[in-house]
């Protein structure tokens, strides 16, 4: 998003936070480049915002008697529709109106409203909620979409009956499922406890372990613990007490405060614990700033092995799509080969890692038929290098720059097969040039 900055500055505008929101709310404010009539046509404004940013957001516009639901092409981040119905939701006449919709990154937050779920913005979707219900204005496809969409007639559960474009293929980010939502969200007709507790139970057979009893490390990894005591036999014991009033460690600013965030989050259950061989589960492990400390209180409680299991893949690789997760180095899977990562923090337990790679994709359902369409690329290399020269935001000054050159040599294509083939352009003289700025650029996204 922050390479738009440029592009506002030079009209003009201050900018007086690093926020992406402002950001958006300024391209908000221009009209579109196809005009506008007699006033502001905010369906189209939204269009050109997601057209302009690919990736990875979702929005709630409030204008005036309107609230806009956006969702960006790649479904990268979630968002839900909710439907609030009145006390007896049928009568003799037939069923009653809604009483009015709502907008939620995550479904749990209409229970609490007496709300329900109607369904999720599809990715790249407009949906406007208004005093007349809910309609979908536009589906923007996600870039570089070379055939036509199809269409589709709306599920007659929903309020609008017009037919709509197709979604384009989904790239979810899968770490909402390890770590981010809250267990009773549903995404994509299944409930995030049901998918951490299949990875449980997935773990167990994967890499089964002789101890006397499973825990983990709460809250967002019970399930995966409760789903490898079921497969496993062995019973679950708690052994760690949480302080609800430490906020997540995971996205402290730098690597002191997190240790700190992780003492003051965790209390052992001494009792739970004296004498016994543990195997801790984990939803992941990131920056390796909350394993080592937790292990370290365990024996210190009294424990006799710990036990490591890790019900996701490792991440290896920094997100692009606006995480904290920065560089390649800071990630404790980058940092030592998985059979010395035992030795690396420090801890003179059995530490074993067990990264289930098959954990998650074997248990998503596939709403869509699509060969990936859950984004993984922090866990494995899932995109191609196509990715880094159409679409990764990150690089975006840096792709204008290539392009730039690729024109000078009357090249127009950035399809990296025809790049370093040689073909449909001439001379063929050129390949060595062309070869030469794609491989530099390549060196910036750090791939090569």
């Amino acid at each position: 998003m922050t390479f738009h900055s440029p592009q506002i500055l030079e009209r003009g505008v201050g900018l007086s936070t690093q926020s992406d929101s402002e950001l958006i709310t300024q391209m908000l404010s221009q009209a579109p480049p196809r005009g506008e009539k007699d006033k502001p046509d905010w369906g189209a404004r939204i269009r050109h915002l997601i057209e302009a940013t690919p990736t990875a957001y979702s929005l709630v516009i409030l204008h005036e008697d309107k609230i806009y639901g956006v969702r960006d092409p790649f479904g990268n981040r979630p968002l839900c529709i909710g439907r609030l119905m009145p006390a007896g939701s049928t009568t003799d006449d037939g069923p009653r109106k809604p009483l009015g919709w709502m907008f939620s990154s995550e479904s749990c937050a209409f229970q609490s409203v007496g709300a329900t779920l109607m369904r999720e913005v599809y990715p790249g979707e407009i949906v406007e909620l208004s005093p007349d219900g809910v309609r979908s204005l536009d589906m923007v496809p996600r870039p570089k979409c070379s055939t036509p969409l199809s269409m589709a007639h709306v599920d007659p559960d929903h309020v609008d009956h017009e037919d709509i474009l197709l979604a384009p293929p989904p790239a979810f980010c899968i770490f909402e499922y390890v770590y981010f939502a809250r267990a009773d969200s549903v995404f994509e007709g299944q409930q995030v406890y049901s998918v951490r507790q299949r990875c449980g139970q997935q773990l167990a057979l994967e890499s089964p372990v002789d101890a006397d009893i499973i825990s983990t490390v709460p809250e967002s990894a019970t399930p995966s613990a409760l789903g490898f005591s079921l497969e496993s036999g062995i019973p679950y014991v708690e052994v760690l007490c949480k302080n609800r009033y430490v906020g997540r460690s995971f996205i402290q600013p730098d690597t002191r405060s997190r240790k700190l965030a992780v003492v003051k989050k965790f209390g052992a259950l001494t009792e739970n614990l004296m004498g016994r061989r543990v195997v801790l589960v984990d939803d992941s492990i990131v920056r390796g700033t909350t394993v080592g400390p937790i292990i370290q209180l365990l024996r210190q409680a009294g424990a006799k092995e710990v036990h490591i299991r890790v019900a996701s893949p490792p991440l290896k690789y920094p997100c692009y799509m606006g995480i904290n997760i920065p560089t390649r180095g800071e990630l404790l899977a980058n940092q030592k080969p998985l059979d010395e990562l035992a030795n690396f923090v420090a801890c003179s337990a059995v530490l074993l890692f067990t990264i289930g790679h098959t954990t998650l994709t074997v248990h998503l359902h596939r709403l869509r038929q699509s060969p990936d369409p859950h984004c993984s690329w922090c866990r494995k290399v899932s995109e191609t290098i196509e990715h880094f020269l159409l679409q990764c935001p990150r690089f975006h000054s840096h792709r204008v720059v290539l392009r730039s050159q690729l024109l000078t040599l009357n090249v127009t294509t950035c399809d990296l097969p025809t790049l370093l083939a040689g073909g449909g352009w001439r001379p063929p003289s050129w390949q060595h040039a062309v070869i030469r700025l794609t491989c530099a650029f390549l060196r910036k996204t750090g791939q090569l």
